[in-house]
């Protein structure tokens, strides 16, 4: 039993650790690359994928990693937390296993971009080609919405089984799901009502940091509560006794 909670432990931080790396990766590109790159319209941002052409690759790359990375934490997860509900774990899994082709989708526009604007010099010059450039430009820019609402989604099992699985505090189960909650605003925002969208996102951004950021460190730091996790582990079948001792200590 205790090597068993030994390695639930090892799961725990493995996946705070990764999960850490794809923060860091994905802060990168949003935070670093996208403001540097993108200009006040289509002829700017075309100068500066080219211009910083490294920079922006290095975006691209970034976007990949963090990809992969997002498939590792998932099925570490999936792995820590199948035993509370192994239908929510699928779910939070699909859900993130939708998301990958969208965002490897946007990755292919931006290099598309990028080789229509270096195969001709003079393409900045050329109306057809600025007009092919931002219709790129743009769907990379939808995909990316249609994307956020997975980031969302996937928050929202992630947010039951947190709360539900007494490995971690409860509040990370609300703070989770409040996040997931945050990204579906956003994007149904810019589907729905795109004009109020930069009004909205003024509200709804400080909600993307409280969840993911406290259960990431917590993960690392922690992993799972001993005493909790030995519980669990024993009482698998009995869910009603499960949800009694967790009430007790919570």
């Amino acid at each position: 039993m205790r090597d068993r909670i030994i390695s639930l432990k090892k799961t725990a931080r493995l996946a705070g650790l990764l999960y850490l790396l794809l923060a860091v990766s994905a802060t990168y590109s949003f935070f670093y690359v996208s403001p540097r790159i993108m200009g006040a319209d289509s002829v700017a941002t075309a100068e500066n994928m080219v211009h910083h052409e490294s920079l922006f690759r290095s975006g691209i790359a970034s976007d990949l990693i963090t990809n992969v990375l997002f498939v590792a934490v998932v099925l570490l997860l999936y792995r820590l937390l199948r035993q509370v509900d192994e239908y929510l774990a699928k779910l939070m899994v699909g859900l993130v296993l939708v998301a990958i082709p969208l965002s490897l989708l946007g990755g292919a526009l931006k290099i598309t971009t990028l080789g229509v604007f270096k195969s001709d010099p003079a393409s900045f010059q050329s109306p057809q080609i600025l007009r092919l450039a931002d219709t790129l430009m743009k769907l990379r820019s939808y995909s990316n919405q249609m994307i956020t609402i997975f980031w969302g989604l996937w928050l929202l099992p992630l947010g039951l089984l947190a709360y539900r699985s007494a490995f971690v505090p409860r509040i990370f189960g609300i703070l989770l799901t409040v996040n997931g909650s945050g990204y579906i605003i956003t994007s149904l925002t810019f589907i729905l009502f795109p004009d109020y969208l930069a009004t909205v996102s003024k509200f709804i951004f400080p909600t993307y940091f409280v969840g993911e950021l406290p259960f990431i460190f917590w993960l690392l730091i922690v992993g799972v509560r001993d005493h909790l996790s030995i519980t669990i582990v024993a009482e698998t079948e009995t869910a009603p006794k499960r949800d009694e001792l967790v009430e007790q200590i919570d």
